[in-house]
């Protein structure tokens, strides 16, 4: 599929705008700034499949593809792409809308890992 035909998939689980506090010197918005937003919406998605408390164990295969830049609306989609005992893979695509109004393009994927932990932090079984 060309890039101009890719649309986002899974769940939109967060939305939110790049401000000019959240940039480098060259005026792009810092990677572990969109890292962060990332790792909030697969907490959502994890924390609702797990029914409770996750925490993020592992973040592979992160991919930035494009920059963000200030005026941006940042959206990212989450999907459960696998679910263990107490762990899940939750695949996350973030997209910006350019100017928060203009075009839409992909810029940055990842596979996160979270793990299901009860009110001890302890692994606890992710629910049916």
């Amino acid at each position: 599929m060309s890039e101009e035909q890719e649309k986002p998939s899974g769940d939109l689980t967060l939305r939110t705008m790049a401000m000019p506090a959240d940039t480098n010197a060259a005026g792009d918005i810092f990677g572990g700034w969109v890292l962060s937003q990332m790792d909030l919406a697969g907490g959502i998605a994890a924390g609702q499949r797990a029914e409770g408390r996750v925490v993020t164990i592992a973040v592979d295969r992160m991919k930035f593809i494009r920059p963000v830049h200030v005026g941006d609306v940042l959206c990212v989609y989450t999907q459960v792409v696998r679910v263990g005992n107490s762990s899940m893979e939750i695949r996350l695509d973030a997209w910006a809308l350019r100017h928060r109004y203009g075009h839409r393009e992909k810029v940055t994927e990842a596979h996160f890992t979270f793990v299901s932990v009860d009110d001890s932090g302890r692994p606890r079984p992710v629910p049916n």
